[in-house]
């Protein structure tokens, strides 16, 4: 691997862990915005099956967001022992 090619995936790793930080924490403003449209494309709904269409969108968001950074940390670390490697 060459010192060109850790950078990118240095990169991209970075970038998957902040978005899926990002993610999580707003995973209550992205699914409420969800389950809202949701709902206006409905024309309207009961208010118990409307929590759940709420509550869905944010464990949507809450399991994507950490995949995501679980992804990135995985790629950031993996990078970080052979750049180590390489130095030796």
């Amino acid at each position: 691997m060459t010192k060109e090619n850790s950078i990118y995936f240095l990169i991209v790793g970075t970038v998957l862990g902040l978005v899926g930080v990002v993610m999580i924490f707003f995973s209550v403003n992205f699914g409420t915005y969800f389950a809202e449209s949701w709902l206006a494309s409905r024309g309207g709904s009961d208010t118990g099956y409307y929590h759940i269409i709420v509550n869905s969108y944010i464990n949507n968001f809450l399991v994507a967001g950490a995949i995501l950074l679980g992804f990135g940390l995985f790629i950031v670390t993996l990078i970080y022992y052979k750049v180590q490697i390489i130095k030796r």
